[in-house]
This record gives C-alpha cells, structure tokens and sequence, in this order.
C-alpha cells in the first residue's frame, strides 16, 4: 500500500517539567516535500522532532511514520537524523570520514555484523554523493565544519534512507559554508527526491531552497508553500515581534 505522508502529526501537545512546550499541532509531510520547520529558539522545533523520532511521547495527540503509529515503528533505517552540534568533534577523535560514514550502515544492518560488498558499495556512494571521496581516509576531526556536515549527511544517506531530518544544522557555520549546504540538502531533494525536514531559524535561506515552510511557536503558526513567502501577521506569531522577525530574514 503507498503511504502518501511521511510523517502525519495530528493535535499534539507535549508538557515538559509542567511547561506546555507544545499545543495542537497538526503537520503532514507528504513523501518528496523539502519542509523548512522555522521558529526562534525555545519555540518547540527540537521538542517537535523528538516526538516525530519517537524520544518524547505526546500528552495529547498522534504521531505515525510512513502510515505507523510511532510507538509500533521499527524501520527507523528509513529515517537519517542529524542533531543539533552534531560537526563538534573533537580534533583528536580517530575515526576517518569512511568510518563514520559507515556509521549509517550500521543502522540498517544492526551492530556486530560484518560489512558486506554490498554495504561497503553504499557508504562509497554515499561519500561520492556529498563529494567526500577525495578524504576518505582523512581523520574527521581535521576538517572543516562544511566538511563535517557533509560527512554527517553521508552517515545517514549510506543507509538509503527515505527521510532526511535535520536539526539547526549549520549553528556555528559560517555564512558562506551555510548557502553551500542549503544548495546541497536542495539537490538531494529534487535529484533524488528524498524528503527533508530541516529545522532552523534562518528565514531568509530556507525560503529559496524548501518546497515548503511550516511556522512553530508553540502552536502550529502555519504551513503552506515556501513560494508564497510569509505575512507581517504570521512573521510576527512566528517570532513574537517585528524586530524579532526582522533580525531573522537576511
């Protein structure tokens, strides 16, 4: 049976510490959207994809992937994530680029399972995909933090998955490093047709690289076409006041 959405959130609410974090959000990402989740800091986007992951339960409320319930989900090779300050390895860490790319296979294999060709092929591709191969072999400590995140990138595609989840990926990341990822997690969606949440609060990019835009403050602000850019009235839900909203489009 195809499954349209990847994910089908329905009038969710999570409480943390007795603090309502989230209220009656309703979110659907249909297979092949590239959803920019915006919001400032402390608006629930992390709390958001926690329930979608199934870390966090709802107090109220529903979340299924690829049409089951997230409680019963077990394909969670299908799912690549990528957390916040994911890139801050420490420079000594020893592990190379193709070993930590070969992270993601393990994930689809399970642990303590050998590599097979066919898994070894997978985590080549991955690499050639971000363009990584040229550093293979280099320690991952030693490179950039653009680097990083594209090896991070490699790690979840080498388990060829189906959804791509993001988290504030590029805190910390120069501007220009920044425009080059938005590019590259663009081409995967539209050349490979992988669908993509990214969470952020940088408006002003992800408005020229996601299909569409979903706007969190606690509740669901909106969600519609990234095309069709955003009203003063929901900038202003969305970040709580003009001057906020306006610092975050650049």
């Amino acid at each position: 049976m195809l499954v349209r959405n990847v994910v089908d959130v329905r009038e969710v609410g999570i409480q943390l510490n007795g603090t309502q974090v989230l209220e009656d959000i309703s979110l659907q990402i249909p297979t092949g959207d590239f959803v920019a989740l915006i919001g400032q800091n402390g608006a629930g986007k992390t709390t958001l994809i926690k329930a979608v992951m199934g870390v966090l339960r709802p107090l109220t409320g529903t979340v299924r992937l690829f049409g089951v319930d997230v409680t019963d989900f077990v394909d969670w090779y299908r799912i690549g994530y990528i957390p916040q300050h994911a890139t801050n390895f420490d420079p000594r860490f020893p592990a190379s680029v193709w070993e930590v790319a070969s992270l993601g296979r393990v994930v689809r294999r399970g642990m303590f399972r050998f590599l097979s060709t066919e898994d070894r092929a997978a985590i080549d591709s991955a690499l050639e995909t971000v363009g990584m191969t040229a550093k293979s072999r280099r320690r991952i400590g030693d490179l950039s933090g653009g680097e990083k995140q594209r090896v991070l990138i490699a790690r979840a595609l080498a388990s060829t998955p189906d959804f791509l989840i993001l988290d504030e990926p590029t805190a910390g990341v120069d501007p220009g490093t920044q425009e080059q990822f938005y590019r590259f997690l663009k081409e995967l969606n539209d050349e490979q047709g992988l669908t993509i949440l990214l969470a952020t609060h940088d408006l002003g990019a992800v408005l020229r690289i996601a299909k569409t835009v979903a706007c969190i403050n606690r509740r669901l602000v909106c969600h519609q076409s990234a095309a069709e850019g955003l009203t003063a009235d929901q900038l202003v839900q969305t970040y709580g006041t003009p001057f906020a909203a306006a610092t975050h489009i650049h």
